[in-house]
């Protein structure tokens, strides 16, 4: 194996680090992800029993229901991206390694993984940012909601 060669692998493990970091926040996304659709479903699932009992506010309680299935799809399409992006810097980071272990040239594959990985985590982010966002406006509803209830004589 020449000198250079040599010199190479410690390059593309110093490469392979970049896309590692990635996954690992990548991860802690999908962990935040579906803690938040764990709560949405749940939510869901807590109102579905009250709509099967007919509660008198049950005009209210199918635009919870409808709010609620918008921020679970935001949620969903948030965690298939985060789960593109996954696989695309794993993609990124084996493309890396190919290069130097099986001396094909493979550095536009790992760059196109890399930017269709990043172009996934903002598509997610942004899709997060949205549902959170719902999360608050229907909190803030149904305070409302429960206060008006409470202050009728």
């Amino acid at each position: 194996m020449s000198l250079a060669a040599q010199l190479a692998h410690p390059t593309v493990i110093g490469a392979m680090l970049a896309p590692a970091l990635l996954m690992a926040a990548t991860g802690s996304l999908l962990i935040s992800a579906n803690a938040r659709l764990s709560r949405v479903v749940d939510r869901l699932r807590s109102l579905v029993v009250s709509w099967e009992h007919d509660a008198p506010d049950r005009a209210v309680r199918d635009a919870q229901i409808t709010e609620h299935r918008r921020r679970a799809a935001l949620v969903l399409s948030a965690c298939r991206m985060l789960y593109v992006a996954l696989a695309c810097f794993i993609g990124t980071s084996l493309a890396l390694a190919g290069n130097t272990l099986f001396f094909v040239q493979l550095g536009v594959v790992a760059t196109t993984l890399a930017v269709v990985g990043m172009a996934a985590l903002f598509g997610a982010s942004v899709a997060m940012g949205r549902e959170v966002s719902l999360a608050v406006k229907s909190f803030d509803k149904e305070l409302d909601q429960e206060l008006a209830r409470r202050t009728k004589p």
